[in-house]
């Protein structure tokens, strides 16, 4: 486990190094800050899909918390003229409260039973913001949303990195500690947890909870990145991409789901100039490194090291 943390840590500061520099080498580009702030946005979100996967559970409901989240940031801003930086946490907070919520009914499922539902509880969520009249705007969304720098992309860019570090150290917290050795222990096997006198239903609703509020603030942060939110914005296909970052950076690591989601986002920018192959190649690329590395890109090191020994 020390190696493993080790390992995490070591990955974690060398992306964390370099995200803080990049901006002195590309600040001209535009382009490049938008396609990094979009990876550090993107991470943030699939955190909570990685907590959830502590747990036993695969999560494919979270970009409908992601949406609740931009549209409760969007609706506090335009409605009630919220500042930005109040509106931020309190959107994490509602898809928190809304995932404890839901969640208390939803996990007593498991497996197949608990995917699918979550998959239906995505598309449940849209279309509720889809039909929900004047208030969301319907298919029309809510656009002209106050960035809280104005034109500035580098401090949107300090704030998605902002972001990216607390949702990494609140992840890492709890993995790295008691509450995170009781998910594991749940993941292995929830009788038995529970036989030692672990309240499970009650860390259950725990991860979901800070799960969903970490897709919420997510969702809030590009609700202001891209400065309008729609029904479409999210849906069951984002949700699957992000377990497929967490699957491609490795189960096993916090850091996981920052890697897979670099990767995997940098690749499909890169294989832009295919054009109509495009989605193609990136979906058979992406089955070769999931069959040659079934425990994610995080395994490579350890890999070596186990083959030194």
């Amino acid at each position: 486990m020390k190696s493993q943390q080790s390992r995490d840590l070591q990955i974690a500061g060398i992306f964390l190094a370099l995200l803080l520099a990049l901006p002195l080498l590309v600040s001209d580009s535009r382009y490049m800050l938008s396609v990094l702030m979009n990876c550090m946005g993107l991470s943030l979100i699939a955190f909570g899909v990685w907590l959830t996967f502590t747990i036993g559970r695969i999560n494919i409901c979270q970009a409908g918390f992601a949406l609740i989240g931009g549209y409760a940031t969007a609706i506090f801003l335009t409605r009630f003229g919220l500042s930005f930086w109040l509106a931020l946490p309190l959107s994490a907070l509602v898809a928190g409260a809304l995932g404890a919520v839901i969640g208390s009914f939803i996990l007593k499922l498991r497996g197949i039973y608990f995917s699918m539902l979550t998959i239906s509880l995505t598309e449940a969520i849209r279309l509720a913001f889809l039909n929900g009249g004047s208030f969301t705007q319907g298919s029309k969304g809510i656009t002209g949303l106050p960035q809280p720098f104005g034109d500035s992309a580098v401090w949107m860019y300090y704030l998605a990195m902002g972001l990216l570090v607390f949702g990494l150290w609140l992840t890492w917290q709890i993995h790295y500690s008691r509450v995170g050795r009781i998910f594991r222990a749940m993941r292995l096997n929830e009788d038995l947890a529970e036989s030692f006198g672990t309240n499970v239903w009650r860390y259950r609703v725990l991860a979901f909870s800070v799960a969903c509020a970490l897709g919420g603030l997510g969702g809030s942060y590009f609700a202001v990145f891209t400065q309008s939110i729609y029904p479409q914005s999210y849906s069951v296909e984002h949700s699957i991409y992000y377990m497929l970052f967490c699957f491609l950076g490795g189960l096993e690591f916090v850091s996981g789901a920052m890697v897979g989601a670099f990767a995997l986002t940098i690749l499909f920018e890169l294989l832009s100039q295919f054009q109509q192959y495009q989605t193609l190649i990136y979906g058979v690329l992406m089955i070769m490194v999931i069959l040659v590395l079934p425990n994610g890109l995080m395994s490579i090191t350890l890999k070596r090291k186990e083959a030194r020994a």
